[in-house]
């Protein structure tokens, strides 16, 4: 990019000699723009990112937003350096991009134009994009980001219909788990009787598998015409998504005299194994009353370490909530509470749309977005920013208290 300043100031030389010199520009990072693919069947949509989220850009004109940049800087810190010099990279990318503007409109013709557009597109993005590293310095991250999860999925309210989509949603994220390259091991699975999940239990390990996960916690609903419907009726099913973070270790211990261990036959289909094997667990944790079963395995030693896995999940969730109830947090996440009870999503076949309700957005496809791959991981993905979004307006929100007092 350094090279095309160059140009546009040699062209524009050429044509307005009498111009007087102006400021050198900063250096800018290498490359051009990509060329646009050919559309795919199952391609995303346009994202709508964290740098278009409404106000965002008059935020960073915002005073409220400098006097937090600058208690930041001043404050030092881990990311004091590294913000103060996203900051820096930031004014000169600016200042750059208005020096490009400002010869763009002193020369009109068209190949001046032509490589005008598309610094001025470089700058753009350049600026969008250190924009939102800044916002991901002046956020602190989640303890529990890092941390493994485990999924429960549990059908609800629609019946047959309820326990069909149940499945479905759940090989959806394991597909998703695939595409994100992260282990899916089935802890539980009960099926019901024409193919769908009444209940199923999965552990999900791998890079930020909590980060973006995080966000499906709750009660997604679809309206479609069932398989078992003969008058072509549309009904609306629902099914529940519970997002637990796998502790380490260091963050969760558990006294052995606090559990109870149970050990019963397995029920249900599965082979020779069933009502002949004690391998069946059931664990009890004696404070709290939080139960964890298992009978995947014909190993008794393999339910009980799944079930160990479990228990130590809702120990863990519990007591993150009880830390939560304490700091007396009175904040309302546009993105919603990651809570079983809350509605987040619904899936509407006979319009092939899927609606986030917790940000207000819809897409389209349904059959690709259940693929688990790109479009799902773009809507994660916009969530993730707009809640980076929210969590920036509370800090702002609190540096401006402290001011004040």
């Amino acid at each position: 990019m350094r090279l095309l300043s160059r140009v546009l100031r040699a062209a524009h030389g050429c044509r307005a000699a009498a111009l007087p010199p102006r400021s050198p520009r900063a250096a800018a990072l290498g490359g051009s723009a990509a060329e646009p693919r050919a559309p795919q069947p199952c391609a995303p949509q346009p994202r709508r990112g964290l740098s278009a989220r409404p106000g965002l850009e008059e935020l960073f004109a915002a005073p409220s937003l400098r006097r937090l940049l600058e208690a930041r800087v001043r404050g030092g810190g881990e990311a004091g350096p590294e913000l103060a010099a996203r900051i820096q990279r930031l004014r000169d990318k600016e200042r750059e991009l208005r020096d490009t503007r400002e010869l763009a409109r002193q020369d009109e013709s068209e190949d001046f134009q032509k490589l005008a557009e598309r610094e001025i597109a470089s700058c753009e993005e350049e600026i969008a994009e250190l924009k939102h590293q800044i916002v991901l310095l002046l956020i602190p991250s989640e303890e529990t980001d890092e941390s493994d999860l485990v999924m429960e999925v549990t059908a609800g309210v629609g019946g047959q219909e309820a326990m069909l989509f149940t499945s479905e949603i759940f090989d959806m994220y394991q597909r998703y788990s695939a595409y994100k390259k992260w282990k899916f091991e089935i802890l539980e699975y009960f099926p019901s009787e024409i193919g769908g999940l009444r209940h199923a239990v999965a552990s999900i390990a791998g890079l930020e598998a909590y980060k973006y996960m995080k966000f499906e916690g709750g009660v997604h609903r679809v309206q479609r015409v069932p398989k078992t419907e003969k008058q072509g009726r549309i009904h609306t099913s629902t099914m529940t998504v519970a997002i637990l973070p796998q502790p380490t270790e260091m963050r969760l211990q558990i006294n052995s005299k606090d559990l109870r261990i149970e050990t019963k036959r397995a029920s249900g289909a599965g082979g020779q194994h069933v009502n002949t094997t004690d391998s069946a667990v059931r664990i009890v944790h004696i404070p709290t009353g939080i139960v964890s079963e298992c009978q995947q395995e014909r190993s008794q030693i393999r339910n009980k370490e799944k079930a160990m896995q479990m228990l130590c999940a809702k120990l863990y969730n519990a007591k993150l909530e009880e830390e939560t109830k304490k700091r007396n947090s009175v904040r309302k996440v546009q993105i919603g509470t990651k809570g079983r009870s809350e509605k987040i999503r619904t899936y509407n076949f006979p319009q092939d749309r899927i609606t986030d309700h917790r940000i207000s957005r819809s897409v389209h496809h349904i059959e690709c977005f259940m693929l688990g791959e790109e479009m799902l991981d773009e809507m994660i993905q916009t969530l993730r920013e707009y809640a980076d979004y929210e969590s920036l307006m509370e800090i702002i929100s609190e540096n401006e208290k402290k001011n004040l007092s």
